[in-house]
């Protein structure tokens, strides 16, 4: 592990591999596997583009190379802020190939949080649009340059239309070095070997009132979180899983999103556009067979869906008719928009709790509809460890609702170089604190009701929010 993250004590690491969910693979090496099994089967659909297996471990292999050609060594941080575009899996999967960390950061972020990953993860490189939706990441990534000694290579994506101002290698005042990410192509060869207890990336942590804090995912535990949500789902080489929210959240890279249909050779369709007519449109013309959503998009979708049958242009016309699984999670989501799912999309909703640090909590597909309308489901994996307690950290009866703690395979031990943070947030015994309200029901389902975050806790200097 790197210097400023926690493992996972011995025992609980004996146990993980004995129970066979930590298998010793990276991800990156699984890609490999997934291409010679799947060769010519379509990984990646982004509007006209399509990617085999094969071609699209191809481009990761010559990425990796041109990113050490350009100077990114094994070890170093690389902050990604990409949209959902095949370059946010490809630069992913390649930085990992070449022992890099990726960081991901939401494409909506902007200087005070970029310069804060940037800062705490000693970042050498970014990569991200040379501009986007009007803002300019390029120049901020410039500005972020010039004010530490960290940031030393910027790799600019653009579109393949576009033309940006930043299309030629150059070099700025403060030493940073500038290259289009088009130009990030060289031969494969020998890259470093890596443990797959090492990290994989790091996730930022959510909400909006302080600057993120950093999750480290290693190779094993993100790679058993997918798979096994993959197989809970029933996920095969036949489903066509739609990135509508963003891809480097934690439900649509990992539960089992991204990862999860590569694993299984099954086809991602990323969409850079959430508004629901392109999304509905986008599930006919792929055959989209599941996807993920927040409650607030779910909504949009359904109340958009009349005018997307009826009165859009005949390639906008919504065809759900290959929809067979929604995910819903990121908040709670009312009884009244969960009924309407099945009836109005035609397909099987399951809620999902899913937060970066890793406790992960899901209806399955058997349940019955009571459950599956209440209730965010059970722990994914028979390893994972589930209190709820009060405010003096005891253990509440089913029925009551207290403060939801967890620890197990593939949840954190500890946030990236924070450790007064750290101790706050965990028990002594290794319980991550969720701060999330939640009560358990009798057969043993959870009910994630609200969240801890307005409750006065302990200041701290370097965290003015108080989470």
């Amino acid at each position: 592990m790197l210097d400023g993250c926690t493992s996972w004590p011995e025992e609980f690491v004996d146990r993980y591999w004995a129970a066979g969910h930590w298998r010793g693979n990276t991800l990156d090496n699984l890609l490999r596997g997934w291409a010679l099994q799947y060769g010519q089967r379509t990984a990646l659909v982004h509007g006209g583009t399509r990617i085999t297996y094969a071609a699209l471990s191809r481009r990761v292999d010559r990425m990796a190379a041109g990113f050490r050609l350009r100077g990114l060594r094994p070890g170093q941080r690389v902050v990604v802020q990409l949209p959902n575009v095949p370059e946010f899996v490809i630069t992913v999967f390649a930085l990992m190939r070449l022992g890099a960390v990726p960081v991901f950061c939401p494409v909506s972020h902007r200087a005070f949080e970029v310069s804060h990953l940037v800062r705490v993860t000693e970042a050498t490189g970014y990569v991200g649009p040379s501009t986007y939706q009007g803002f300019d990441h390029t120049a901020m990534a410039a500005d972020i340059a010039t004010q530490g000694p960290f940031l030393r290579r910027v790799f600019t994506f653009e579109a393949p239309d576009a033309v940006s101002p930043y299309g030629g290698l150059s070099t700025d005042r403060s030493g940073c070095h500038y290259f289009p990410l088009s130009s990030i192509d060289a031969p494969p060869g020998p890259m470093p070997a890596r443990s797959a207890d090492q990290v994989a990336f790091f996730l930022p942590s959510g909400g909006t009132t302080a600057a993120p804090r950093l999750i480290p995912r290693t190779h094993n535990d993100y790679a058993y979180q997918a798979q096994a949500a993959a197989e809970l789902v029933s996920l095969t080489e036949n489903d066509v899983y739609l990135a509508a929210l963003p891809a480097d959240s934690n439900v649509t890279f990992g539960c089992p999103g991204i990862v999860g249909t590569l694993s299984v050779g099954g086809t991602v369709v990323l969409t850079e556009n959430p508004e629901p007519a392109e999304c509905l449109a986008a599930i006919g013309r792929e055959q989209v067979t599941i996807t993920s959503l927040a409650p607030a998009a779910a909504q949009l979708w359904l109340d958009a869906l009349p005018t997307a049958q009826t009165d859009s242009p005949a390639d906008l016309q919504a065809d759900l008719s290959s929809l067979r699984l929604v995910q819903i999670g990121g908040a709670p989501l009312h009884r009244a928009t969960a009924q309407r799912i099945g009836p109005e999309l035609g397909c099987r909703l399951q809620q999902v709790f899913a937060i970066p640090e890793g406790p992960l909590t899901l209806t399955r597909p058997a349940d019955p509809d009571e459950t599956v309308l209440s209730t965010q489901g059970r722990p994914l994996s028979p390893d994972d460890e589930i209190r709820i307690v009060d405010a003096d950290g005891k253990n509440v009866p089913d029925g009551e609702s207290g403060e939801l703690l967890a620890r197990g395979p593939y949840t954190l031990r500890g946030y990236y170089r924070a450790p007064d943070h750290n101790a706050r947030s965990f028990t002594t015994d290794g319980y991550f604190r969720t701060g999330n309200l939640a009560r358990r029901t009798p057969d043993g389902n959870l009910m994630v009701t609200g969240s801890l975050n307005d409750v006065p806790r302990p200041a701290d200097p370097e965290d003015p929010s108080g989470l």
